[in-house]
């Protein structure tokens, strides 16, 4: 029981970690534009990120839960094992100001913990696959939603003048960053209850056909707000500045996208990176002024990070599951 608990407050912790290390996700477009501070955007990130449970179901739980690994293969050495890989990741890419996903590496340390206890017989292929497509669909998604919405918008405004047009964006602006918070909360938050649903299944406290519990929602909303509250500095100045320069209006369209994609992706309860969603909107916002808007050379490094999360992640999650197994 005392394991148990200890699970669950790594969980937390982990959901501290990602609103944190993904704040930057939902308020570096709106802090590098200047619409709004960066302690106002991270109190409105925080807001919209708690109350997102409102408003959308709990799929992508679901899927985190019971579309990765075996679930008989799961245990509370496989999660702790997990959430130390996904911890210890998440530090190490905010530590060098790398946008990466917090998704992935969790799902990396599931697969890993669970490989190292049964081999690679306990990995979901179809599940784990769909996640890895998503590193490449969701950034594209995002890429052309965002191209397309600058076209529309700049078409629309064609006739008015800069001032006007940055005047009218600077308000917009506050409702797509407020639309990506609730987007990054309904989908972010989901994957940590569907790790603490699992723990409580394996220890007998839940069962598969048990409604995830309130108390659970509550607290894993509670934890990403908080973690949003202190803010990523580091990867918020990579993805507000160091990818491509944005006015007020590119920020709006680069964040309408993120949120429809998100919006989208949850409803179907797929666990989707924010980041990857909101860095590919970023850069079809900036590749609208032509290619050479775009700073490819630093794109190029967070793209390898992306592609990196997952099997690094399984790796230390299977070394930690070694340690762990012998500990406990």
């Amino acid at each position: 029981m005392e394991f148990l608990y200890i699970v669950i407050a790594a969980v937390l912790i982990f959901d501290f970690i990602n609103g944190f290390h993904d704040s930057a996700n939902s308020i570096a477009t709106v802090v590098s534009t200047k619409v709004l501070s960066p302690f106002t955007a991270v109190l409105l990130a925080a807001f919209f990120n708690f109350i997102a449970f409102l408003v959308f179901p709990l799929s992508v739980a679901a899927t985190i839960g019971k579309g990765i690994v075996d679930a008989d293969v799961i245990n509370l050495n496989v999660i702790f094992a997990a959430l130390i890989a996904a911890i210890s990741w998440n530090l190490l890419t905010w530590w060098w100001g790398f946008p990466s996903s917090s998704s992935h590496t969790l799902v990396g340390g599931l697969v890993g913990a669970a490989v190292a206890k049964a081999g690679f017989g306990a990995v979901i292929a179809s599940g784990v696959w769909k996640i890895v497509a998503f590193i490449f669909i969701s950034p594209v998604v995002g890429m052309v939603l965002s191209f397309g919405i600058s076209a529309i918008v700049l078409f629309l405004f064609r006739n008015y003048s800069p001032f006007k047009v940055d005047k009218y964006f600077r308000r917009f602006q506050l409702l797509s960053a407020s639309a990506f918070s609730l987007g990054h909360g309904g989908n972010d938050a989901q994957k940590s209850m569907g790790i603490i649903w699992v723990a409580l299944i394996v220890t007998g406290h839940a069962t598969k056909n048990t409604e995830i519990a309130l108390w659970i929602v509550l607290s894993c909303h509670s934890a990403i707000a908080l973690g949003t509250l202190f803010g990523g500095w580091r990867i918020v100045k990579t993805m507000g500045q160091k990818i491509t320069k944005l006015k007020p209006f590119e920020g709006f369209c680069a964040e309408t996208a993120g949120a429809l994609t998100l919006f989208g992706a949850t409803a179907f309860g797929v666990p989707v990176s924010t980041t990857h969603t909101i860095t590919g909107a970023i850069i079809g916002a900036g590749a609208r002024k032509g290619v050479s808007a775009v700073k490819w050379g630093v794109t190029t490094n967070i793209f390898w990070a992306w592609i990196l999360t997952i099997p690094v992640s399984a790796i230390i999650s299977s070394i930690a599951y070694l340690v762990v197994a012998h500990v406990f």
